[in-house]
């Protein structure tokens, strides 16, 4: 069981993915489908600045967490000579991409021109630093570095749609801007949900490399529950997109409300998911 400040490590990292895969999520969608979602295109900026100083602040606390483990105390997080040393390390790499990234992305949606590119710019960069710090780095590849930034901008894309689809679906009045977005990020699914699939899996077999780690190790095993929520999560995913959303277009505002409750469940499970992944990054260690 991980300890006092393993635990906060875990939820400062989950407060990471959620605030840095929301707010470039949101980025996204706001970007490609501005038509669709104009009629919530404020309530949209709101979220992603939400989310952005939720990852801005989770990267602060965070690094000073850092401090706190290698100590073991709570003076670890203040201690200039230990947080100097973290500094030079890819942990301060890391914290510096975050901190670029969330203020590129802050900055962006109060610029009212090219402020999408600069919020998606730091969106990207934010999440290259999982790249360069965790298990992935270990295997010493840049390949595997951009693969993994694929995938995690296909998950900031995913998580964006869950809050603007689930808001346009609970106004009848804008039920036909519901129906087409949900429509075009079917369209997109159908590339996103193999790359991520691929992706995850190549990553797991490159970090595992054999079924007995897989099967037998604690890493192994919180990656194969992780890879089972995201099984249910692609599930209701394609009911969503068979069922609720051709009704939809059919004008039916009954199949709104539920697809804003499959958005919900949908949600719930990512969430389970980002928390799950933020165990595997921080506590948890690679089978030998």
């Amino acid at each position: 069981m991980p300890d006092i400040w393993g635990i906060a490590s875990i939820l400062a990292k989950l407060g990471l993915y959620i605030g840095f895969a929301g707010s470039t999520g949101l980025v996204i969608v706001s970007y490609l489908y501005s038509g669709f979602v104009a009629p919530i295109s404020l309530g949209i900026k709101r979220q992603a600045r939400a989310l952005a100083w939720l990852a801005l602040a989770a990267t602060v606390v965070g690094f000073l967490l850092r401090g706190a483990a290698l100590t073991g105390g709570v003076d670890g997080m203040v201690d200039p000579e230990m947080l100097g040393l973290l500094w030079q390390t890819s942990v301060g790499d890391a914290f510096v991409y975050r901190l670029i990234g969330a203020v590129l992305i802050l900055v962006g949606l109060s610029v009212p021109r090219f402020g999408q590119w600069i919020a998606l710019l730091g969106g990207t960069v934010a999440l290259w630093s999982f790249a360069q710090i965790g298990h992935v780095p270990e295997l010493e590849s840049v390949g595997v570095q951009l693969l993994l930034l694929l995938h995690l901008l296909c998950v900031a894309f995913w998580v964006g749609i869950f809050s603007p689809l689930r808001s346009l679906a609970l106004m009848p009045e804008h039920l036909t801007d519901a129906a087409g977005l949900g429509h075009r990020f079917g369209q997109a699914a159908v590339l996103i949900v193999p790359t991520l699939i691929v992706a995850g899996l190549w990553m797991a077999w490159l970090l595992v490399g054999n079924l007995q780690g897989l099967l037998f190790t604690g890493y192994g095993q919180a990656l194969l529950f992780k890879v089972l929520l995201v099984g249910l999560l692609l599930i209701l995913a394609a009911a969503n997109k068979l069922r609720f959303v051709p009704s939809m277009q059919s004008g039916d505002a009954k199949a709104a409300r539920h697809l804003a409750r499959s958005i919900e469940v949908e949600a719930i499970v990512v969430l389970v998911v980002l928390a799950t992944t933020a165990t595997l990054t921080s506590v948890l260690t690679l089978p030998s």
